[in-house]
């Protein structure tokens, strides 16, 4: 369905409801710039992590998408999976999302892909990870507040096997106030190339005001740092919007 939520002057504050849900996949695509391109980029670094994991002789391998919408990552990844069969039967696909919308339509796509992933309606704060060897983040954390990403970021780190990797997409903000309008307006006409109207723009910015916080490129890594993080790379970077990858160290 196609994303025309905010052809009103004001939606309302954004959140994942079901008319989101309903349009999100539109949305994501046209929203986000490369959105799909980083969805198989992460999948490519979670199948190559797995495949080491696997291949040291783990007899099973968890994922966890925070944040995992309708599963569109999942459903890459579980791709990829089914190329090598003794891998698919080994790994455990767990979708996280406090969204009940969201998480309906991730379990009806997933069965239609006839894919086998786990979907879970809960707060990902309040989720018990453990021996997890990818974890994933995809525009979530700048949904979180910032005095509990911190704590999530943490959390991630502490669940993770020696090795296991963390990838996260956000949208960022510069600590330049000149670059950091240049990189707004950039990203409005990327949107507005995408089909959307001025007045869609703006609406969709005021019901995202307050909601949406993000982080410097700079903070970002300071948080996962903070978390124990030693290697941190970006795999991805369009103007303001990223993904990075974080590895456990073994000890």
């Amino acid at each position: 369905m196609k994303d025309k939520l905010f052809v009103q002057d004001l939606y309302k504050q954004f959140e994942f409801d079901e008319g989101v849900a309903s349009v999100f996949d539109d949305m994501a695509s046209r929203s986000i710039p490369y959105y799909n391109l980083s969805m198989k980029l992460s999948a490519d670094f979670a199948f190559n992590a797995l495949f080491l994991r696997l291949k040291e002789g783990r007899e099973k391998a968890n994922v966890y998408d925070l944040g995992c919408s309708t599963g569109n990552f999942l459903i890459e990844l579980a791709e990829r999976l089914e190329n090598f069969v003794d891998f698919d039967a080994r790994v455990c696909l767990i979708g996280i999302d406090s969204s009940s919308a969201m998480i309906e339509r991730a379990k009806l796509k997933a069965k239609t892909y006839g894919k086998k992933i786990e979907f879970v309606c809960e707060n990902f704060l309040q989720t018990h990870l453990c021996d997890t060897s990818v974890a994933i983040a995809n525009y979530t954390l700048q949904f979180i507040r910032p005095l509990q990403r911190d704590v999530i970021a943490q959390k991630i780190f502490d669940s993770l096997e020696e090795g296991g990797i963390f990838i996260m997409s956000e949208k960022t903000t510069s600590s330049d106030k000149v670059l950091d309008k240049q990189m707004i307006d950039r990203y409005h006409l990327y949107k507005k190339n995408q089909g959307y109207t001025q007045s869609e723009i703006a609406s969709k910015r005021e019901a995202l005001e307050n909601v949406l916080v993000p982080y410097t490129l700079e903070e970002n890594f300071t948080m996962l740092r903070n978390a124990g993080f030693e290697t941190i790379e970006v795999l991805f970077k369009w103007v303001n919007f990223v993904t990075i990858i974080a590895r456990k160290a073994p000890n």
